[in-house]
């Protein structure tokens, strides 16, 4: 087996090589770096905000940013940490240590990977969008939260809660220890960031406030005696400059077992992050993402930065804007992006110290208000019910418990809610005497069918899957009090069938012969019959059930039913004798010529009446001029059992209206004179005779 021909990873970055030009080269260096320089205070913030040191933020900017332009399927796709992942990061971190997030990182690097290799990258962008929104307004309230210290200088003795309610409730009880000067340079470094891009869209805002407000603060502190004022360098010392060796990660069965919930959500939020990010880059460049190579690209970072104490890595939709905006096309911009965060490391670490937190803290507000899409919020207020609650109950999840709670329930419930969707669109029908064979179809002709008593049919309109089987299943136990002799399932609106389908569509066969009822499909399609054939239902039910259209089904159903003495029992055994015929005189389908060729060698009438019925009919009428005439004495004339005769032909004579009972004895109708093609007054006798 070829499995390189199975494998879909086709970096990018390789079908860029062809054909690249100098021309090509300036505009992808121009936007390396500023795309750089727009990714460092991020990645400085979010390693922060993360729980670990901006040294680590800025290595996993370098190294994941690196892989992911190298080896994703996206030609201007930017990565690095982000803020989607603040909020599971830190928790993490909190619950395991640093050890826990290598090994949850690394494993959803190979969850990441798979999915890639099994080809899962388009099934990723079907999440609903409530979902989405839901929970990317959740990781941006919490985000936002977890800046107050920061941004309003608070004297918090102990560590501050991690949960949502009881942070703020913290909040709230030390907001009197604000530190003013702090808050200014949070107020002036927001305001910067705002009104930068006012100014001009290409200048990063962020950066921008960084410079301006560390150099200062460093001015107040150095020359105006200023303190208070807490700095990078103030909480986390000195940086070091020197770049991470790698290290052993200590995965094991218990910590696999253990963490396994949090890799899983990483590589969901990842998958959806950066498949988010490629969609929208390929709506502004025309580009098409090639979703699984993104996958495996993404994963081989989150497999590799944990050996450097990184944290998760995903495509970054803000950075991957300012790429394209400033003229990014290949992944080489995205390469030198991570060459311009390596020198910057190598080279300008001790002016990182210098960098207030409350700025900081400013920067990752200002990415919270981005992150929360209001807007989006606002106008999905505005979709179904349905769609609403999904988005509430994540965005309420993702803000009180946590983002792995958040992501399982949302989607239990979208899947719910979708389910509950197809039941209500998907319909049971159940027709009459009158059917339009070409009804809910586009055809201008229509055919309208006769359905004859004792035939029963029925319509699924959407996928026979188990919710719309227990519907079929309760419609026809409703509908038994009458029972047919043939049904008719209808199955040209089914797209597919699922086992719980199958399964109830076995047991209503079985059944159903077992009362002598004959079940015929149609209109079925060639994936679904596939499918029967699979599971055998198309032996079971017999393949020359199995119609393709509804007129066919209708008129054999028909012949059968008028012919049947109205049991399905018989029904059953004439089915059985015209199927014989089908394979002996024809191709073995049964069709109306075969059919009525059948039943007529079988001597039995349009009525159902067969060689007994005439038989007692015309002794009847001949030998007794109509009846009166007593049970016994028909028996003993067509040299029948009397007690057959009472059990089996007399009622379905009388029910047909040939035979009548009087005080006198059996009767023949007018109707049976009119079948056997006898004069009723050839029989009426004289005065003297």
């Amino acid at each position: 087996m070829d499995f390189h021909s199975k494998l879909d990873f086709h970096p990018a970055l390789f079908g860029a090589l062809k054909g690249y030009s100098f021309d090509k080269f300036k505009q992808d260096l121009i936007a390396g770096i500023v795309v750089g320089i727009v990714a460092l205070p991020l990645a400085i913030a979010f390693g922060i905000a993360s729980g670990v040191s901006p040294t680590i933020g800025l290595v996993t900017a370098i190294i994941g940013g690196f892989l992911v332009s190298a080896l994703g399927g996206n030609t201007v796709q930017i990565g690095g940490p982000t803020g989607a992942f603040i909020v599971i990061v830190y928790n993490i971190i909190q619950l395991y240590g640093l050890q826990g997030l290598a090994i949850a990182t690394f494993m959803a690097g190979c969850i990441l990977v798979l999915m890639g290799v099994f080809k899962l990258g388009t099934v990723i962008k079907f999440i609903p969008y409530p979902i989405v929104v839901g929970f990317t307004a959740g990781i941006a309230l919490t985000i936002f939260s977890t800046q107050m210290v920061d941004f309003f200088g608070l004297k918090i003795d102990g560590a501050v809660p991690s949960e949502f309610i009881s942070k703020w409730g913290v909040y709230f009880q030390n907001f009197h220890t604000i530190h003013w000067p702090t808050l200014l340079v949070g107020l002036v470094s927001l305001a910067i960031i705002i009104f930068t891009p006012k100014i001009s869209k290409k200048l990063p805002g962020a950066l921008i406030a960084i410079i301006i407000v560390s150099a200062v603060v460093w001015v107040l502190r150095e020359f105006c005696g200023l303190e208070g004022i807490e700095t990078i360098g103030d909480r986390f010392g000195n940086l070091p400059t020197d770049i991470p060796q790698p290290h052993e990660i200590g995965l094991n069965m218990q910590s696999i077992n253990l963490l396994l919930p949090s890799a899983f959500t990483i590589a969901m939020l990842g998958a959806i992050e950066s498949l988010l990010s490629a969609t929208v880059a390929d709506g502004v460049t025309g580009g098409k993402t090639n979703s699984n190579t993104e996958l495996i690209g993404q994963g081989v970072a989150n497999i590799v930065v944990p050996f450097f104490g990184g944290i998760p890595v995903t495509g970054a939709i803000a950075r991957t804007m300012t790429n394209i905006s400033n003229g990014g096309r290949t992944p080489i911009a995205g390469v030198i992006h991570a060459i311009v965060l390596l020198v910057i490391f190598l080279f300008a670490m001790p002016l990182i110290n210098l960098v207030p937190m409350s700025c900081l803290g400013a920067v990752l507000i200002m990415v919270s208000y981005n992150m929360s899409g209001w807007r989006t919020v606002k106008a999905l207020f505005k979709s179904p019910k349905a769609d609403i609650s999904v988005l509430v109950v994540t965005f309420l999840l993702t803000v009180i418990f946590d983002l792995t709670i958040a992501i399982e329930i949302g989607l239990l419930l979208a899947i719910v809610l979708f389910l509950r969707r197809v039941m209500e669109n998907s319909t049971v029908r159940v027709y009459g005497e009158k059917l339009d064979a070409a009804e809910g179809t586009d055809l201008s002709t229509h055919e309208v069918l006769n359905v004859e008593k004792g035939v029963s049919v029925y319509e699924i309109d959407g996928p026979f899957f188990f919710g719309i089987a227990t519907k079929f299943d309760e419609l026809m136990r409703s509908n038994m009090s009458e029972k047919p002799v043939v049904r008719i399932i209808r199955m040209r609106k089914v797209p597919f069938i699922d086992s719980t389908g199958l399964h109830n569509l076995e047991l209503l066969i079985e059944s159903s012969h077992k009362e002598g009822i004959l079940i015929v499909l149609s209109g079925v399609s060639d994936s679904v019959r596939e499918t029967l054939h699979k599971a055998n239902i198309d032996s079971l039910v017999g393949a020359e059930h199995i119609c393709d259209h509804i007129s066919k089904a209708v008129i054999v159903a028909n012949e059968i039913a008028r012919r049947s003495r109205g049991t399905p029992r018989i029904a059953n055994a004439l089915l059985r004798r015209v199927r014989d015929f089908a394979q002996v005189k024809g191709s073995g389908a049964i069709d109306l010529q075969i059919a009525q060729y059948a039943l007529e060698a079988l001597n039995i009438d349009r009525y159902g009446l067969d060689e007994i019925d005439n038989k007692i009919l015309c002794t009847i009428i001949d030998k007794f001029g109509g009846g009166p005439v007593g049970l016994g004495t028909i028996a003993t004339a067509i040299g029948e059992d009397s007690g057959t005769l009472e059990e089996v032909y007399e009622p379905f004579l009388i029910k047909e209206g040939f035979l009548k009972r009087t005080p006198r004895g059996r009767e023949v109708t007018e109707l049976a004179y009119k079948h056997l093609g006898k004069s009723v007054y050839q029989n009426i006798r004289g005065l003297f005779d």
